[in-house]
């Protein structure tokens, strides 16, 4: 698995809800990157996307503790455990954690990379990112030239997992 997402300098991505920015490259970068590949989501996360329906061309997987949770065009998961098992169903290079805060911090450690676009700038969050920077077992392999939009600096970055954990089969 990977994960992709775009971060504050503090490591905050979201408000009630919503993103931080709206950066029309970063937005480009997540439709080229997980086009016809699996997207894992929270439930709050799929509700936040337009008319909250799932992505197009994509296979999307909802994980939520609401057990009576159903969504057409959805596969849905109540557990980390249940994740990583529909999972071994995809090519793990194909399958991208999009979000929100609680599903990204509990699956980072299974993730062998993170695409992280930084932001240079911070603004009030509620739901924030792991620190990669800070975590020994992550490496930062690429970091792009500066980009920007709407008056906002950021750059894309890619981050390995030196210490990925194991899906059990």
């Amino acid at each position: 698995m990977k994960l992709i997402v775009a971060v504050a300098k503090d490591w905050g991505i979201g408000n009630s809800g919503d993103l931080l920015f709206d950066l029309p490259d970063d937005m480009k970068f997540f439709r080229e990157t997980t086009k016809n590949k699996t997207v894992v989501m929270g439930r709050i996360t799929l509700l936040s996307l337009p008319g909250g329906n799932p992505l197009k061309n994509r296979v999307n997987i909802v994980m939520t503790t609401d057990m009576n949770y159903e969504k057409e065009g959805c596969t849905v998961v109540h557990s980390v455990e249940e994740l990583l098992e529909e999972v071994k169903k995809y090519n793990s290079d194909d399958v991208f954690v999009i979000g929100g805060s609680k599903i990204y911090n509990e699956l980072y450690p299974y993730c062998s990379e993170a695409y992280i676009t930084k932001v240079d700038a911070v603004k009030d969050a509620d739901s924030y990112l792991h620190n990669f920077d800070q975590d020994q077992d992550w490496l930062l392999t690429f970091a792009s030239e500066l980009h920007e939009n709407n008056g906002l600096k950021f750059n894309f970055n890619t981050y390995k997992n030196l210490n990925v954990k194991q899906i059990n089969n």
